[in-house]
């Protein structure tokens, strides 16, 4: 039998029986081929059981388990036609018996195959054989992110741009071939031996979700679908993809994922998850800026302020991963590099030793990635700790849970969101404590009638000098504004 399947030659079971003897037990003749490395523990422990037959599929002798779901299995093995080790994904028995998981499965994997890039597993064949349904793979020789991260613990920051490039790099190849992954998270990354990101499982997540499933893939389905219903986002949305390479990029680089693993499916269709995920910043402070403002545009929980597709977001991460490596390179501080690539320390003069001790946190709402930099610029010179947020209701779920001395409100980004952003902030803050400043944009001047001051909570309107609104912040939390007659624009528009 052992030979009729190829599992081992005749000739390997001729010099067995020369060592164990014709009259040898079972256990002695597997223990010798396994020593001899003829056959796998995992394959011996098989036939020891008497599971023969499913040691072969097709073409393909099972050698190690690598992986194992409530959907499918993968397995290392070895294609009998040419010796190659593959990985093989076999679709587990429960569901090799409805023919709609079959065809499912069967479909996203024969649009798999269309996949080729350096930066997908490819998929070779689709197959069956004694009942089971298979697919084969490359088999990529080291492991996946999740347990690159349990050793490593979390990844300096090129590193983590390296290998969120590789990703959204056949995130956009697969775009531009109309197809979403749709089960982007840490295990279906793999990284292969020469240091490249490799994804795997293109579309099969949906496969599980539409057969509710209650595995990993499925879950995480799951989380796409809440995502989507609650931000308004349609179903296979490419911005969806965004989010959640965002949250791989975000857990390379702090350690910790974003959202708290839960198989607790109640848990994960909870949208508070998103809205209370902590800026990156405050979880890795030396995370540089440019990779931080990445990281928050693509988990935005607007998805139109997202990247919009994988391939806007490369521009951005090519020009950071230069600008980190050359940093190495030079062995200078890479937290000066801005998105665009210029790094905006090198780009002003020196300001060393003259910026004061943070002694107040101010925490400014505003998406626009240059002001951003303007904002934490101009408050870090003048002694404030600066937290730059572009999404409101994270602004406001911070405002709860950890409180800065001042918020402030860049109006003219936010739109119609704004005067209710502002509203909300005045009814959340503890005890008052917290200043409150609402810049409206010239057009968004007759909305200043609607909202209401005091001495703690101000709105402001452009045009405003960044001196005019420093000088209302440090009002806002009960300090004398110093340079309060300062002239319009000698510090730059706000």
């Amino acid at each position: 039998m052992l030979v009729r399947l190829k599992l081992v030659s005749q000739q390997q079971i001729d010099a067995c029986l020369g060592q164990v003897g014709k009259n040898g037990q079972a256990d002695d003749f597997l223990r010798w081929m396994e020593n001899k490395g003829l056959l796998t523990s995992y394959q011996a422990g098989r036939i020891a059981k008497g599971e023969i037959d499913g040691l072969v599929l097709g073409p393909f002798k099972l050698m190690y388990r690598n992986a194992s779901g409530s959907f499918a299995r993968v397995y290392r093995a070895c294609d009998l036609r040419t010796g190659r080790m593959v990985g093989l994904k076999v679709l587990r028995q429960r569901w090799s018996d409805d023919p709609k998981a079959v065809a499912e499965f069967r479909r996203e994997a024969e649009l798999g195959k269309a996949l080729q890039h350096e930066n997908i597993v490819p998929i070779y064949e689709v197959g069956h054989s004694n009942g089971q349904h298979y697919l084969s793979m490359e088999f990529v020789e080291g492991g996946n992110l999740r347990d690159f991260i349990n050793i490593r613990k979390k990844l300096d920051p090129r590193e983590a741009t390296k290998c969120v490039l590789d990703m959204a790099c056949g995130l956009d190849y697969a775009f531009k071939r109309g197809s979403t992954h749709r089960d982007l998270k840490m295990t279906n990354v793999l990284m292969s031996a020469q240091g490249v990101a490799k994804l795997v499982d293109f579309g099969l997540a949906g496969v599980a979700e539409d057969m509710r499933d209650d595995g990993e893939s499925a879950q995480r389905a799951l989380e796409y679908a809440t995502l989507e219903k609650n931000t308004g986002a349609p179903r296979n949305d490419p911005r969806s993809d965004m989010y959640f390479l965002g949250a791989i990029y975000y857990e390379l680089l702090t350690g910790i994922p974003p959202l708290p693993r839960t198989k607790d499916r109640v848990e994960r269709s909870q949208f508070s998850r998103y809205q209370q995920v902590r800026p990156i910043l405050d979880v890795e402070p030396s995370v540089p800026r440019s990779v931080a403002v990445i990281v928050e545009r693509m988990m935005h929980l607007n998805p139109g302020l997202r990247y919009q597709n994988p391939g806007e977001s490369l521009p951005h991460l090519r020009a950071v991963l230069a600008d980190l490596s050359q940093a190495k390179a030079n062995g200078t501080s890479p937290s000066g590099v801005s998105a665009t690539g210029v790094s905006a320390d090198s780009a002003r003069p020196s300001t060393a030793g003259t910026a004061a001790t943070p002694t107040h946190t101010i925490m400014c709402i505003e998406d626009r990635h240059k002001n951003q930099d303007y904002l934490r610029e101009y408050f870090s010179k003048h002694g404030f700790r600066v937290l730059v947020l572009s999404d409101m209701q994270r602004g406001l779920s911070r405002l709860q849970s950890s409180p800065p001395d001042c918020m402030v409100i860049m109006g003219e980004s936010l739109g119609d969101r704004a005067v209710s952003g502002y509203n909300d902030a005045l009814s959340m803050r503890q005890k008052s404590h917290t200043g409150v400043v609402l810049v409206l944009g010239e057009k968004q001047s007759p909305l200043k009638d609607q909202v209401k001051e005091t001495d703690s909570a101000r709105v402001l309107v452009q045009p405003v000098t960044l001196r005019d609104l420093r000088t209302v912040v440090k009002q806002t939390i009960g300090e004398s504004g110093n340079g309060a007659a300062s002239r319009p624009g000698q510090n730059g528009s706000a």
